[in-house]
């Protein structure tokens, strides 16, 4: 295979708000933690053991002003992007690396607002990559 493949799917629940900030050409960036949960039995021990892996999600423009909007610390989410290595220097100039999820398509599993206003489960699947000027793919068709 001569081809590379950078993706990125997980399913988490986000651990703080999402923090935007916004350009002055109108832009803006949105920034959220996601926890992904392992769970295995210790065969030694017999006791469950769970480990949480964190991730640094990155959402862009339109896509980042739904998140702020509509999730909150706690909610569930399904993401796919791309993985991004960024390197920075602090304040004292020693070089720093952090490591991202550049979110392309995200969908909305649970809100606490679902939760405790109904019973419905009303997915939002939202996609950030740019739209064409295609004809409309009616996508329910059963086959």
């Amino acid at each position: 295979m001569t081809g590379t493949l950078n993706k990125v799917i997980l399913i988490g629940h986000l651990g703080d708000d999402v923090k935007i900030h916004n350009f002055e050409g109108g832009g803006c960036i949105g920034r959220f933690p996601l926890a992904t949960n392992e769970s295995y039995t210790n065969k030694q021990t017999n006791e469950k053991v769970t480990n949480t892996e964190w991730h640094n999600i990155v959402v862009r423009n339109k896509a980042a002003e739904i998140c702020q909007k509509y999730l909150s610390k706690g909610d569930k989410v399904y993401v796919e992007g791309r993985i991004k290595t960024r390197k920075w220097q602090d304040d004292k100039g020693i070089d720093r690396y952090s490591t991202e999820i550049n979110c392309q398509e995200f969908t909305f599993l649970n809100t606490k607002n679902e939760t405790s206003s109904s019973n419905t489960t009303a997915d939002t699947n939202v996609s950030t990559q740019p739209t064409t000027n295609s004809p409309e793919v009616n996508d329910d068709l059963p086959f």
